[in-house]
């Protein structure tokens, strides 16, 4: 049997970075240390950029700005479900230590706001596979909230100039579920 080399060897460890991450609903209540997600975004910001144009901007929450968020989330889910499902998801959103919301810069041109946006998708990714590496697990949502003008004006984003790609919870993991992916041969096609 032949031995793996050094240079294989650290690429299978980072493919079991990449195959290990996973999504996390269930975070301990250990809090992360700033300088760690520092770190992150300073890892986040080299995501591939046409023109470099780095049309990210990323905004940390603390924990006036969490509250309002988790006030905000009441009330939209409290107009659609109602008052039960709405105290669930404050319930839920309150559990999740860390958050961090990442922006993207607007553009009236088509093609650049589609590189931009695809660019701060890969800067999260980046971010969440820092983290993963770190041993502090995430969870990247874009559901309504995070469509709302009012989180915008929470935050401080000026609706105008840019739009949330992602709002990212962030923690250690207190559960890490499985999952499993498809094959090769069903997602990849050799072309002539």
């Amino acid at each position: 049997m032949k031995e793996e080399t050094n240079f294989e060897l650290k690429l299978r460890e980072f493919a079991k970075v990449l195959n290990g991450r996973r999504t996390i609903e269930i975070f301990s209540q250990k809090s992360v240390p700033k300088s760690l997600i520092d770190e992150a975004i300073k890892v986040a910001i080299w995501a591939p950029n046409h023109h470099v144009t780095e049309p990210w901007h990323f905004y940390n929450l603390g924990k006036v700005t969490k509250e309002k968020c988790l006030d905000l989330c009441y009330e939209i889910v409290n107009k659609k479900k109602g008052k039960k499902a709405a105290d669930f998801k404050r319930q839920s959103w309150s559990e999740k230590p860390g958050w961090l919301v990442v922006t993207c810069k607007k553009s009236t041109n088509e093609l650049l706001q589609l590189e931009d946006y695809a660019a701060c998708c890969s800067a999260i990714q980046n971010l969440i596979l820092y983290l993963w590496k770190a041993g502090i697990g995430s969870k990247w949502t874009s559901g309504a909230i995070t469509r709302d003008p009012e989180l915008h004006k929470i935050i401080g984003i000026d609706f105008e100039e840019e739009f949330i790609v992602g709002l990212i919870w962030y923690g250690y993991p207190k559960i890490i579920p499985t999952q499993s992916r498809k094959k090769l041969i069903d997602v990849m096609s050799n072309c002539p």
